[in-house]
């Protein structure tokens, strides 16, 4: 599968009075957090929250700004998440997409909402019955 992307709005719950910024942004569902460049960061004037100690892909260790919160939104749904402030795109990890009830859809090569719950997002809060819990 090739690369997808998707059109999300990023904006400051805390400063009502900026307009939200329209991204396209990478979708990695094999990256957790939201993250987001500098200039996106400033535009949305975001507050530094601590720093935070990230693994890069080719094997680097590096200590970014974590900012937040930040308010995400795909379409009608939307979360509040902590971005690390690295590179020179916006992506979209698996965080922010879980807590939205976001699905890649591969033969298509988009971000879509669950099928399974198409009018609001659903989050599974228990543990299924058949696995034993972490000691």
């Amino acid at each position: 599968m090739g690369h997808v992307f998707a059109d999300i709005e990023l904006s400051n719950p805390k400063k009502t009075d900026f307009e939200a910024v329209k991204v396209k942004t990478l979708v990695d569902t094999s990256a957790l957090m939201l993250c987001i460049p500098e200039h996106i960061a400033l535009q949305l004037d975001l507050e530094t929250e601590s720093k935070r100690e990230v693994s890069v892909a080719d094997g680097r260790s590096l200590n970014v700004p974590y900012l937040g919160p930040i308010k995400v939104g795909f379409g009608k749904r939307f979360c509040y998440v902590g971005a690390l402030v690295l590179g020179d795109e916006v992506l979209l990890g698996a965080v922010p997409m879980e807590d939205m009830d976001l699905v890649v859809n591969p033969s298509l090569r988009e971000l879509t909402v669950d099928p399974a719950s198409p009018n609001i997002p659903h989050a599974r809060v228990k543990m299924l019955a058949n696995h034993k819990a972490l000691r």
